[in-house]
């Protein structure tokens, strides 16, 4: 017998032995092989040759192909991808259903390792040129998805993570711009965004309203964070504000177009009358607030954008410049979403706010809070 290495044989000998009233010992005899043999087989572990084969035919009284059948895959369901995938491996995904439409996130380099690594949804299989489920598709009926920058969002979804299997929060990190693009293009339930007020008007809903359109649905407040520049420790440059990055010797990383830090770094620029070509590194771009630490950290800038928690959980000093309150935009439709009740609930709980508060730079006053709804 040869093993069956690609599982992909399905055995119906055990319901054709019982219909014909035989053991598998009485049928292990009548073939001429060990009773362990026929467990083997009804179990899938291991595939007969061919004359094993025609003789259990022979005496069940049915063909070979009623005995064994291929467990063909399922069709791969349509999957819009958010981000490339592997084109060298099998892909891992992490997956949400957002309005019917199957979204798969590639956990591919910094998407994949957060110093630990992230569990898929599902795997799209190279080779094969199909897609593989690795959890019940039941599991993302209660999963929703948050795109937005804000660190505190992973906090968010380990208390939700805590609801008895009510909901799962994925959390995938984009700046406000793209967050709130992937809401119009229907890829996410819920997106962050954090920009900086500059008059009476609320920016966030002026920015989500320019992005979205005719908005109908709700802002929500998730945070108030402190904003500004991470310097190495001891502040070596002795950097003080914006004004300081126009100096010969200061080199700066900047975040991305679309990103709320680089329209603080350009309002305050603005201000200060330097013009964004008199600053070393304005060009020189991450996509993220770790990233830009790590460039400090390792000496490769001496000042990039971020938040104080950033700073202070890779060891930077900090020059503040500004504090901006994170807000949560939902789609009205989706807020009869039940595992979106169960995130809102959670969002209000002393249990979250009073973590929020603990976080350097951090604090919960609009925790929670309705800004417009519309």
């Amino acid at each position: 017998m040869t093993k069956n290495a690609a599982h992909r044989i399905i055995s119906h000998l055990k319901a054709l032995r019982l219909a014909k009233g035989l053991t598998q010992t009485q049928l292990a005899e009548r073939i001429g092989i060990q009773r362990q043999a026929i467990y083997d087989i009804e179990s899938g572990r291991y595939l007969p040759n061919t004359a094993i084969g025609l003789r259990l035919a022979a005496i069940l009284e049915c063909r070979v192909e009623d005995i064994f059948s291929l467990d063909e895959p399922p069709e791969a369901p349509p999957i819009t991808l958010i981000g490339q995938a592997s084109p060298e491996s099998d892909t891992r995904l992490a997956l949400a259903r957002v309005r019917g439409k199957l979204i798969g996130f590639p956990l591919t380099g910094n998407n994949e390792f957060r110093e630990y690594m992230l569990p898929a949804d599902g795997l799209l299989l190279k080779q094969e040129g199909r897609f593989r489920w690795l959890q019940p598709q039941a599991a993302l009926e209660k999963k929703i998805l948050l795109m937005g920058c804000d660190p505190a969002f992973e906090i968010l979804g380990g208390h939700v993570a805590r609801s008895r299997g009510q909901a799962d929060l994925l959390c995938r990190f984009a700046s406000s711009q793209r967050a709130l693009e992937a809401l119009s293009h229907g890829h996410s339930h819920i997106a962050g965004t954090h920009m900086h007020n500059t008059g009476k008007t609320e920016a966030n809903v002026s920015f989500a309203r320019r992005i979205l359109g005719d908005f109908n649905g709700v802002v929500i407040g998730f945070s108030t964070f402190e904003e500004g520049l991470m310097v190495a420790g001891g502040n070596p440059r002795n950097i003080r504000g914006a004004a300081d990055l126009a100096r010969e010797d200061v080199r700066l990383v900047n975040r991305e177009p679309g990103a709320a830090l680089r329209s603080l770094l350009n309002d305050c620029l603005a201000r200060e009358g330097i013009p964004p070509e008199a600053v070393r590194g304005f060009d020189d771009q991450v996509a993220s607030h770790s990233e830009g630490a790590l460039r400090v950290l390792h000496g490769t800038a001496d000042a990039a954008l971020g938040l104080r928690v950033i700073a202070a959980a890779y060891g930077l000093d900090f020059v503040h410049i500004s504090v901006v309150r994170c807000d949560l935009v939902i789609p009205g439709d989706l807020m009869e979403h039940q595992a979106v009740k169960v995130f809102l609930d959670i969002l209000q709980s002393r249990a979250f706010r009073e973590e929020i508060d603990n976080l350097p730079g951090y604090e919960s006053s609009d925790t929670g809070k309705v800004i417009v709804s519309c």
